[in-house]
Formats: C-alpha cells, sequence, structure tokens
C-alpha cells in the first residue's frame, strides 16, 4: 500500500499524499487503510523522536476509518464440513492444531520439537506476540495429532517445516482459501439432502476438482432457487480459528479469566486475575471446548475419542 512513497525521503512526504493513499485503501480494506496510515505516522514519530527530523508528521489529523469489531467463529452447523475440509487439505495437521490449541498463527508455524512435551501434555511458547511466554495445555486430540505427525518427522527441529530462510512452514493463505471452499460446498450438498448415489457421485467430482464441483452443483442449486452464497464460510480467517477455540469455551461455561489464560490475552485489568491461575482449569475448560467442538461436528461420542478424519472425506 506505501510503494508509492517507499523510495521518499520524509520530508518529501506530504499530508495530501498520505490521505489519498488511506482513502483509496480505506475503499476495499478500511482495517488495512488505518493500519497503513498508523504506520507512517509511527515512522515519523519515532524519526522526531530520535532528531532524525523535525518537521511535521503528514498522518496527523486524517480521520481513521470506523472498524467493526471482530467477533467470527466457526459454528455449530458449520463445524463438520469446515473439520471435513481441513481433513482433505495437504495442511491438515497445522488447521487442525491451530483450532486445538488456540494459539496465534505465527506460533503454530514456528512450532518446535523440543518445545513439546508430550508425555505431560503441554506446549511452552518462549515468545509470543504480546511479549510473554506462555504454556499451552495440549488436548487428547491435539496429542493424537502432534504423536502421529512425530512418527513421520523428518530431522527438522519444526513441527511444520519449511523450505524457506525461516526453516518453518509460512502462513498457507492458499490452502485455507481451498478449504473454506470445499468447507462451502459440503455444506451446500448437506442442505440439498441428496439421496446416497447422489452424494457418492458428488463426492467423487470433489475429489476430482474443487472447481468443477462447484459449477455443477452451484448451478444446480440455482435452479432449485438454493443461494450457495447462504452456505459460503469464505468470510473465516485463519485468525477465527483461535477465536473458535475461545467461543466455544464461553459457550461451554469458562470464565472470561480462564479463556484469557487460555488464549494469552494481555490486558491491564486481567494480568493479574491470569498470572494467578494454574493449567489445570485451563487444560479442563479446553478439553471441554475441544470435546464440545467435535461431538458438535460429529467426529466425538459422548467420552469416546473417534480417529480424526484421514485427507479423503470418501475415506474416512
Amino acid at each position: 500500500y506505501l510503494s508509492t512513497i517507499m523510495q521518499a525521503k520524509l520530508s518529501g512526504i506530504t499530508h495530501e499524499q498520505v490521505e489519498k493513499i488511506h482513502n483509496k485503501v480505506g475503499k476495499t480494506a478500511p482495517f488495512a487503510a488505518n493500519r497503513a496510515k498508523a504506520l507512517i505516522s509511527s515512522v515519523f514519530n519515532y524519526a522526531k523522536d530520535k532528531r532524525l527530523y523535525s518537521g511535521e508528521n503528514p498522518a496527523e489529523g486524517i480521520t481513521g476509518f470506523a472498524e467493526d469489531a471482530r467477533e467470527r467463529f466457526a459454528q455449530a452447523d458449520e463445524l463438520s464440513a469446515l473439520l471435513a475440509a481441513v481433513a482433505q487439505s495437504d495442511q491438515r495437521d497445522y488447521f487442525l492444531l491451530s483450532l486445538l490449541t488456540g494459539a496465534r498463527r505465527s506460533n503454530v508455524q514456528a512450532m518446535a520439537w523440543r518445545d513439546l512435551d508430550l508425555p505431560g501434555t503441554v506446549w511452552r511458547i518462549g515468545k509470543t506476540k504480546n511479549g510473554t511466554p506462555q504454556n499451552v495445555p495440549l488436548s487428547p486430540e491435539a496429542v493424537m495429532v502432534l504423536n502421529a505427525r512425530r512418527e513421520r518427522a523428518g530431522t527438522s527441529p519444526f513441527v511444520f517445516p519449511g523450505t524457506g530462510k525461516t526453516g518453518h512452514l509460512v502462513e498457507p493463505k492458499k490452502a485455507w482459501a481451498t478449504i473454506l471452499r470445499t468447507a462451502s460446498l459440503l455444506r451446500l450438498l448437506d442442505a440439498r439432502n441428496l439421496d446416497e448415489a447422489a452424494r457418492t457421485e458428488a463426492e467423487a467430482l470433489l475429489a476430482e476438482g474443487l472447481a468443477k464441483a462447484e459449477k455443477r452443483y452451484h448451478a444446480q442449486a440455482a435452479a432449485e432457487h438454493i443461494d450457495p452464497a447462504d452456505f459460503a464460510m469464505t468470510d473465516l480467517r485463519i485468525h477465527d480459528l483461535r477465536r473458535t477455540l475461545g467461543s466455544w469455551q464461553a459457550k461451554t461455561g469458562a470464565s472470561l479469566a480462564i479463556i484469557g489464560k487460555s488464549l494469552n490475552h494481555k490486558t491491564l485489568q486481567a494480568t493479574a486475575i491470569y498470572a494467578r491461575l494454574d493449567l489445570d482449569p485451563v487444560r479442563q475448560s479446553m478439553n471441554t471446548a475441544t470435546s464440545a467442538m467435535l461431538e458438535a461436528a460429529g467426529l466425538k461420542e459422548g467420552a469416546a475419542v473417534l480417529p480424526l478424519p484421514k485427507k479423503s472425506r470418501g475415506g474416512a
């Protein structure tokens, strides 16, 4: 967004330029526009603090766009399709652990074997986004995923190795987009109440190619006066997996303090309360929320943990 002023001297950047960038970006991405404006302001304030610049801050006086609070998370009627779509992804384990731990995506991407105590069911994160360490209780389902992954792990120190300079996975946006499209189509198929033969045919076509399956079944739905958009999940973000765990903790009776401890939130009001909590109530709450999510998705019955789905929905 800031490429037009990236090479400019601070003294050459005007209020009008910043306002133009902010307004242009804000037409489609108001949140990003506000972050871009804030970044510009921070650069100028830093330069003034270091006495590298003595002029005006061109970002001052620009009114930010209104931002709606993000409250999206996977609902009970979405979990089955979402987890079935995740099961078909090459990044299945990454997305499952993002959901089951509620950890920030950057921490899940950089998860290292040395930080995992699988017998003790704890994942120790040395430093999180808010600058503090975190001990994440691992549910039985999360341990199941990690043990299976450990059995086939190579020599990389990371749970999710990557070929880039970090050595670990970098945010898999394309894989997530495919998951959401697949989940949306599965929800549409569920809504149409296809018989067994038609459903088997649909899943076979989906296995051949997502775009081909979407074209056929979106057309069939339209002919039946069913709007595929009513079943779309494409507005769900990777970060919403983290919010999903917290939301299901709230659904299953966890206190705000427990939820904050689980997700490593840092607020002035709650930090002291979080510090006094140990992992046992946090673990119980996370395990209860995980069980409720998997039961809603049809993957758990009572106290019995069923095997997590394989990559192929049809062969699960």
